[in-house]
């Protein structure tokens, strides 16, 4: 299947791309009618010396659309009676610029970023956030596609993460989706966001630390390509696999339902899959999202995240995978991140790794 990529600008000047399962669709013909205020400025990034890490203040975040009702859906197509973020009247896939963005090119107001002490740098949060729908069925969600619209959406995530990667000072693009109010969404139309960091955010920072260090102790060889090898052979905590693909939950996993699916050759990121790879994903991420609603019967809150390679120094370290997991650790009960896990970062988890393999294989 080839889709049809077509890019209109809204009424603010931010990007919105459509993606087409089929020519001729005209929806590059509608034109955004609203009256925008000018998109918000750039963050800030400021330096934590405790943690040699980068935190964004985003206040322009706070005034973002919070759970509208149906009808004001602001992902849905546009009607006559609510002109929303897509100006079409249908679409398949859709991607646009964030109205809210943690990161943007946008311009910094005069002396906003100033240094605060000698010890906080500060810096404009330079970057790009964008939003992709799924579908323009407001009342459906990823896990009710049908494998031709997951293989459509992986090629706009992979046409993305190709452009994205290539934008001035970008170190990382991470395609997520967050599903449930319980994971904090604001929007319960079926979206998912990718975000092109300017710094490498703490957990691809670790992980590169870790491969780094295997890859000097092993030879050069890959940690999560021997970490698959090890969980493939012993099967115990493996959910589902297929030619190109494996599910598996991880023998330390953190969350009380978590599962990681990765392709069997170590690939960068999304764009490096062959059309062979796209294709196996869709159903196998299907079949594990099902298992997840049959759990305990009733949607399961999520968070589904891809991990790719950074673009910079360490890419060959990489290993595209996708992790999902749920705070849900049973049908009435959900793990909240109190003292260990907010303050020390130290994970203590609720189901044994194995017991929830077997629940997960179990569940439908």
């Amino acid at each position: 299947m080839t889709l049809v990529r077509s890019a209109v600008n809204l009424s603010d000047g931010r990007e919105l791309i459509y993606f087409d399962e089929k020519p001729d669709s005209g929806r590059a013909e509608y034109q955004d009618t609203r009256e925008l205020p000018p998109p918000p400025p750039a963050s800030q990034l400021r330096y934590d010396p405790l943690v040699d890490e980068w935190v964004a203040v985003a206040a322009h975040r706070q005034t973002r659309t919070f759970l509208p009702p149906s009808d004001a859906c602001p992902l849905c197509p546009t009607t006559a009676s609510f002109a929303s973020e897509i100006p079409a009247p249908d679409y398949d896939v859709v991607v646009f610029e964030n109205q809210f963005p943690s990161f943007s090119y946008r311009e910094v107001p005069g002396g906003e970023i100033t240094e605060l002490t000698d010890m906080v740098p500060v810096r404009p949060g330079l970057g790009r956030c964008e939003v992709v729908c799924f579908t323009s069925d407001h009342n459906s969600s990823f896990g009710a596609l049908s494998p031709a619209r997951v293989r459509t959406v992986i090629d706009a995530l992979a046409d993305r993460t190709a452009e994205m990667s290539g934008l001035p000072g970008v170190a990382q693009v991470f395609p997520f989706e967050n599903r449930g109010v319980e994971i904090g969404v604001t929007l319960h139309h079926p979206h998912g966001q990718i975000y092109a960091y300017p710094t490498v955010p703490p957990r691809t920072a670790a992980m590169l630390r870790a491969a780094r260090k295997h890859a000097e102790k092993t030879g050069g060889r890959n940690l999560y390509a021997d970490v698959l090898a090890a969980e493939q052979e012993a099967k115990v905590r493996v959910i589902t696999a297929n030619e190109h693909w494996t599910a598996y939950v991880p023998a330390a996993a953190r969350w009380p339902f978590e599962v990681q699916l990765a392709p069997h050759r170590q690939v960068a990121d999304l764009p490096a899959l062959t059309d062979e790879e796209r294709d196996a994903f869709g159903p196998l991420y299907l079949e594990v999202l099902r298992r997840f609603d049959g759990l305990f019967g009733k949607p399961m809150p999520y968070i589904s995240a891809w991990h790719q390679a950074v673009v910079g120094e360490g890419r060959e370290l990489g290993y595209l995978h996708l992790q999902v997991f749920s705070i849900r650790r049973a049908a009435d009960k959900l793990k909240f991140l109190a003292g260990s896990e907010s303050a020390m970062g130290a994970f203590v988890s609720d189901v044994v790794p194995e017991k929830a393999a077997q629940m997960l294989r179990d569940a439908i």
